[in-house]
Parts: C-alpha cells; sequence; structure tokens
C-alpha cells in the first residue's frame, strides 16, 4: 500500500511542470521527483548534450527503460510528486492524480530561451526537435500517442493566467481528488 498520493505532472518542454509540481510537492508535504533532471544528469555524466542524448535514446531504448523504471518505483512507494514529458503515461495507471500542463508552442520558447539564456531560435530549434523525438520514441517504444490527452484528469494552459493563477487551479483540483479518494 502506498504510503501517500502520486501525482504525475507531464507537458512539453517550458509549459511549467517543474514549477508547478516542485510547488504541489511542498505544499503537500510530499517528495518531488523530475524525469528531466535525471535525463539531465545522464546526460552530463555520458559527457552529453541533452538534445544528443535525446537522440541517442531514439537510438537505444535502455535509455529511456532506466528512468520509466526508476519513475515507476517511485510512483508505486507513493508520497510523491513526478514531472516529466511523459511521465503521466509511465504512471498512467498508478497516479492518483494525472495533471498535464502546456503552452502555446511561442510562449514556452520564450521561457525556455530566458531560462537557458539562449536565443530564442535557438530554443524554438532545439524545442521542436526535442518534441519531434518524444512523440516518435513514445510510440515507437510503447505504442503511446502523446497528442491523446484522454488519460488526464486535468489539462491546464499555462499561459492564460499567471503563475499564481494558475497553480491555485491545480492544487485546488488535486486536493479536491485527493480528498475525495481519501488520499488527505
Amino acid at each position: 500500500m502506498p504510503k501517500g498520493p502520486t501525482i504525475a505532472v507531464s507537458g512539453p518542454p517550458g509549459s511549467g511542470k517543474t514549477t508547478y509540481a516542485r510547488r504541489l510537492a511542498e505544499d503537500l508535504g510530499l517528495r518531488f521527483y523530475s524525469a528531466g533532471m535525471l535525463f539531465r544528469e545522464l546526460a552530463r555524466r555520458k559527457g552529453l548534450t541533452l538534445m544528443e542524448l535525446n537522440e541517442l535514446a531514439a537510438r537505444d531504448p535502455s535509455i529511456d527503460v532506466e528512468i520509466d523504471r526508476l519513475t515507476r518505483e517511485l510512483g508505486e512507494k507513493g508520497g510523491v510528486v513526478i514531472e516529466g514529458h511523459l511521465v503521466a503515461w509511465v504512471l498512467r495507471d498508478i497516479a492518483d492524480v494525472k495533471i498535464y500542463v502546456t503552452a502555446p508552442l511561442e510562449v514556452r520558447v520564450s521561457r525556455i530561451a530566458s531560462r537557458d539564456n539562449v536565443s530564442v531560435e535557438e530554443a524554438a530549434r532545439e524545442t521542436i526537435r526535442r518534441e519531434m523525438l518524444h512523440r516518435r520514441r513514445f510510440l515507437e517504444y510503447y505504442g503511446v500517442d502523446i497528442s491523446d490527452l484522454s488519460i488526464f484528469d486535468l489539462v491546464v494552459d499555462t499561459s492564460k493566467t499567471g503563475i499564481e493563477e494558475t497553480y491555485s487551479v491545480i492544487k485546488a483540483f488535486v486536493v479536491s481528488v485527493l480528498k475525495a479518494k481519501g488520499l488527505i
């Protein structure tokens, strides 16, 4: 029996996944885990850029398999908010709440450029390439079309309101679902 809820927060690069997942974990007293950080750490250990590791993962399924295994282990333990581009699909049968955050490409690219201190053009190029690789890998490896959002309990466009307003909607929804399930 899990010790506390498992919450999965997914979405494309620059959508706000980490911001909202980290806040949820903090406010609900849960652990926070980022599949993207694990992926970035693996890239550093291998001496590769994030894009190079994404391209390698497109040829070598063992990279995704390992990250997904760790993600499932954490989800099964419970008491955690896990964020990542694809974690909700990995945890679809484990997560108590699955949230998808998104924003239009131009908004996400602008956020990424600012966050990573790169040009908008470079951020756009890398973001589009990463999204294409993710879509292709997940379809090929798992038979999952990541444009099908029907597995999610809540889908939020983070460009419509400010961070605080968007977070209040997400938190209220999560708290409501967890209370209904008797998890808080």
